[in-house]
């Protein structure tokens, strides 16, 4: 399954430095990486030899077409919920993350507070699904959504800090923690789909270009990564995420 946005945002760019094109989500030090993208570009029908009609900086248009599609679908599937549907919401406006915000008034009043336990518990994911609870006055954080436009280890250890602070942190039921990529080399995904148990799955966006690219022009080592991580469902089709929310 592919997401219905996708093709608005993969397409070939201009290489820097090279009078040829490559795939927008495409790692150009890395041959795999390329191939394997260009094969999912193939996949979808985008047309080759000229310049795809992308946006320069694909990363928070991803964000932006999370927010636009979920908040669309969710209603469509489940209208007797009230979804709350954002980007970079700070997560002290959920219910399970509201005594935080007592914690940095404390901070701020007290400088030797503030440097023993910082801030970063104040996250704002990419987006975030809430359903409104009226009975305790705020949301509820249903799931808080990483938008990864590609992955690279920095990128990795960035959603895994964040993700563990709303496991630490939160009072009541963890809100399901998920990141959304258009990655096209399945050993990268493996980095974060593996884990200790910070993300509870990776939805591509382009799942079933990808899963045909990783058979025909992948090779061994990125066969066997899509294998493991496809087998145990830590890498999913997009479209399984609002099926996710909907039922969970």
């Amino acid at each position: 399954m592919t997401a219905s946005f996708a093709r608005e945002l993969l397409g070939w760019i201009e290489s820097k430095g090279k009078s040829k094109l490559v795939p927008n989500c495409a790692d150009t030090d890395s041959d795999q990486s390329v191939r394997l993208a260009s094969e999912m570009l193939n996949q979808l029908e985008v047309p080759a030899g000229v310049p795809s009609a992308v946006p320069k900086n694909p990363g928070p248009a991803l964000e932006t077409r999370v927010e636009d599609d979920l908040a669309k679908q969710l209603v469509q599937r489940q209208p007797d919920r009230e979804w709350q549907v954002s980007r970079g919401r700070v997560v002290t406006d959920f219910l399970q993350y509201r005594h935080l915000d007592e914690v940095d008034t404390l901070v701020k009043r007290d400088p030797a507070l503030a440097v023993t336990i910082g801030r970063d518990y104040l996250i704002r994911p990419d987006v975030t699904v809430g359903i409104a609870s009226p009975d305790a006055g705020f949301p509820f954080l249903h799931a808080a959504i990483s938008c990864k436009w590609t992955i690279r280890s920095d990128r990795v250890q960035n959603i895994r800090h964040e993700f563990n602070q709303l496991i630490r942190h939160r009072r009541g039921r963890l809100p399901h923690l998920v990141t959304v990529t258009a990655e096209p080399l399945p050993s990268r995904l493996q980095a974060i789909a593996r884990g200790t148990g910070e993300v509870d799955a990776v939805y591509h966006i382009a799942y079933d270009a990808l899963a045909a690219a990783v058979e025909k022009v992948g090779n061994a080592t990125q066969r066997a990564a899509w294998h493991e991580c496809t087998q145990q469902r830590r890498v999913l089709s997009y479209e399984h995420l609002v099926s996710t929310l909907v039922t969970w």
